[in-house]
């Protein structure tokens, strides 16, 4: 089994597990693994367990999503719940003639729709917290995913799937804003650390001329390009020490 195989079968995982609550049994583990021929042993399991566990699944039984919140986030989350809560009242009768009636186009019921499922949405944005993105954003990225899904059941086929697919769009979009919001900041780790050496060049080759020097001398003296040093100033406000903060020639 190659590395791109594990890599699947951890996705797999992640996914069975989306649609269970966040959480796997042992076997569903072992099965997954067995069909690519994948043995675990002690080292691999705790491997496998140590990637759930940051993916907030549990094996076996589910994980308490309350236990990723901050006192803020526990607050604001409270706070919420108690605004949404008269909107969200609704018993199973009117809640599947709601389902039916958005199902056939009504657009009143479409609305009554999303605030029958605001809890819903908060729920899941529990199950994404710890993840570098705050609850608040995930609720809201959830929230406009509900309000576009209602006008989306043309894919639907039945009010048996509409609350599968209602949840589903929301954990799609929280999911598309973890990995936007992972991608900027590593993005922003790279220019930073771009910035640094560019500084500790410029400050290396100052301190041996004696004098500030050109981005034109320090991109010739380590092999950079020019408009590297001057996207780097720009960022930093010319703040880089050992760079003349003339014009280049």
């Amino acid at each position: 089994m190659n590395e791109e195989q594990f890599i699947n079968a951890l996705n797999k995982l992640r996914e069975t597990a989306s649609e269970q609550g966040n959480v796997l049994s042992t076997e569903q583990i072992s099965e997954v693994f067995s069909e690519v021929g994948f043995e675990l042993n002690d080292e691999r399991k705790a491997l496998i367990e140590e990637y759930l566990n940051k993916n907030h699944i549990g094996i076996d039984e589910s994980v308490d999503p309350d236990s990723y919140l901050t006192e803020s986030e526990k607050n604001y989350l409270e706070e919420y719940l108690d605004e949404i809560k008269l909107l969200a009242e609704v018993s199973d009768g009117e809640k599947r003639a709601t389902i039916i009636s958005a199902l056939a186009g009504e657009a009143g019921s479409k609305k009554r729709l999303v605030e029958i499922f605001l809890p819903s949405v908060a729920d899941i944005a529990k199950l994404y917290t710890g993840f570098g993105v705050g609850l608040e954003d995930l609720i809201g990225e959830g929230n406009v995913a509900l309000a576009m899904a209602v006008e989306m059941f043309d894919c639907v086929e039945g009010p048996d799937e509409v609350e599968g697919f209602l949840a589903k769009q929301a954990m799609d979009a929280m999911e598309e804003f973890i990995r936007e919001n992972t991608d900027v900041k590593k993005a922003d780790g790279k220019m930073l650390d771009k910035i640094n050496k560019i500084a500790d060049m410029a400050r290396e080759l100052s301190e041996e001329l004696g004098r500030d020097v050109t981005p034109e001398e320090l991109a010739k003296e380590n092999n950079i390009s020019v408009k590297s040093i001057i996207d780097a100033m720009f960022i930093t406000g010319d703040k880089i020490e050992g760079i003349s903060k003339g014009q280049t020639k």
